[in-house]
């Protein structure tokens, strides 16, 4: 294990991203976090989490695929793909890096890959950091995450303790991080560490969300959970404005259009994020299979307790960041469904 202290953490931050993209949490207008790349005067935020996960990185909002130009009876396809550069990402917290699983099943663990996103995760080194405070809203202790970094994410842990922030790489990327920094590195021991993993993790047994019931989200009942009576007034208050999909770190689903570039005959396909929660998603002959906002909101939630993990060898899909309790605008989400299950009396 290695550390720099706190008060030299630009140092660290000014020499990596001299070699390579680096991106921190920055402090935003609005008091909260997004990530953006480092530059000279980064500041590194102490917010928890930021706004939006750390996915945009292997999953952007919206991404080029490939455009083609029509000349009389030739059509030219050009794919746009160019090599993607290496790249780290510093404060992923264990519950986005969990995240990255999800979506990796889906992308990267199947067949035929999605050379899009494989390319980038391959490129990408990240650093996930402890979260010293965890906040009311967290739950990834329910999934068996672990905020205090016990278990190894990403391709470097790393800690803040003792006004010093420590190092542990868990992968052949972590280990060039390492190396790459090791001028500004000194060698430690882990006591500091241990005692700040003890600390964090008695500060996540006390969360009000900390111990969630799963039991009844094994598979053997999932036609019961989905004819429930509990769907009606769980979507009674949704909006399907789509904020949770768009926060959360696992919702991987996308919609592709095509856009004219103009007077050349040129068309541009373009790849960008879409929402389970609207009523054109998946539209089909000019119509949504699932017609109302109840059968949109059961999709969300069964998918994320029930579908993927029977699929995933029960891996949910949800990490448990909190993000949809502190952005829905009408409190819905998806502690309230697990709550709701349990306490039915037809399930």
């Amino acid at each position: 294990m290695f550390y720099i202290n706190a008060d030299k953490i630009d140092s660290l931050f000014e020499l990596i991203g001299s070699k390579q993209p680096l991106y921190l949490p920055v402090d935003n207008t609005s008091g909260k976090a997004d990530f953006k790349q480092w530059e000279k005067g980064t500041k590194l935020s102490s917010a928890l989490k930021t706004v939006r996960s750390a996915k945009d990185f292997f999953f952007p909002k919206t991404e080029h695929m490939v455009s083609y130009k029509v000349s009389g009876k030739e059509i030219t396809v050009e794919d746009p793909r160019k090599e993607v550069e290496d790249f780290v990402i510093f404060g992923v917290r264990a519950c986005d890096a969990k995240g990255f699983e999800v979506i990796d099943n889906v992308y990267m663990n199947m067949n035929p890959k999605d050379s899009y996103y494989t390319n980038r995760r391959e490129h990408g080194t990240v650093i996930t950091l402890a979260c010293n405070e965890p906040a009311k809203e967290c739950f990834c202790s329910t999934y068996s995450i672990d905020a205090s970094l016990s278990k190894a994410a990403g391709d470097v842990s790393a800690w803040l303790a003792d006004g010093k922030y420590f190092f542990a790489a868990n992968t052949e990327k972590g280990k060039a991080f390492i190396e790459n920094a090791k001028s500004l590195l000194s060698d430690s021991d882990e006591k500091a560490v241990d005692a700040l993993k003890k600390e964090i993790s008695e500060k996540i047994e006390k969360l009000p969300f900390a111990h969630l019931d799963l039991s009844k989200f094994q598979g053997k009942d999932m036609l019961k959970i989905f004819n429930s009576k509990i769907w009606e007034k769980v979507a009674e208050p949704c909006l399907g404005c789509g904020t949770c999909t768009y926060v959360c770190p696992t919702c991987m689903c996308f919609d592709v259009r095509d856009f004219s570039t103009g007077t050349d005959k040129g068309i541009r396909q373009i790849r960008c994020w879409d929402s389970c929660m609207y009523n054109d998603f998946t539209q089909m002959a000019a119509e949504n299979p699932r017609h109302t906002q109840k059968e949109r909101s059961r999709q969300r939630f069964m998918h994320k307790l029930m579908y993927y993990p029977m699929a995933h060898e029960g891996l949910f899909s949800c990490v448990g960041c909190g993000r949809c309790l502190e952005s829905c605008p009408v409190n819905m989400n998806i502690v309230k469904v697990i709550k709701a299950v349990n306490e039915t009396d037809d399930i």
